[in-house]
């Protein structure tokens, strides 16, 4: 009775450990189909973007806000070097998250360029009627300044501001 327990419990173990090989097999697969179909696709496209986190992009190796990559579209098109295409591309540290989407929807509109991604393995032009274009902002919220803090002059604050500041403060 003891034999029959090892063996249907090596026998198992051997069935999981051979449905894992398999599964990571398979997904090893899709991944580098995935990075091959990737790279087939950068060339074709003027312009490529990455996906960075909390919404920000990397282009050209710079880390940019929204409205910064809005802006640097902005001066593309001044300059007459607005693409037609651009490829949005997951990052090193981040995927693309459903806000890069609504970004991306919104430059879109206002510059004219299409914009594709991989969607799972298959090349998607952003819809921005089916993707909610948001309006661009930038990365953090503007940091506000204590009205005991402010000064009149880039140098900082020297005694005459510092006492009428006191005196304002008092009354």
């Amino acid at each position: 009775m003891t034999r029959l327990s090892t063996l249907l419990t090596r026998a198992a173990a051997a069935l999981v450990l051979g449905s894992v090989l398999v599964l990571a097999g398979c997904h090893k697969e899709s991944v580098k189909q995935q990075q091959a179909n990737t790279a087939q696709w950068k060339g074709k496209f003027d312009a490529t973007v990455q996906a960075y986190k909390e919404g920000q992009f990397v282009i050209d190796g710079a880390v940019l806000s929204a409205v910064d990559a809005g802006s640097h579209f902005a001066y593309l098109k001044d300059t007459g070097r607005l693409p037609k295409t651009v490829l949005l591309m997951p990052g090193d540290d981040s995927k693309i998250r459903k806000v890069h989407l609504q970004y991306m929807a919104r430059m879109a509109i206002d510059y004219g360029f299409a914009v594709y991604y991989d969607d799972k393995g298959t090349l998607t032009q952003i819809n921005a009627i089916n993707t909610k274009a948001r309006a661009l902002e930038d990365h953090h919220a503007p940091v506000k300044i204590d009205d005991g803090q402010q000064c009149k002059t880039a140098a900082g604050c020297d005694s005459v501001d510092q006492a009428s500041q006191r005196q304002a403060g008092q009354h």
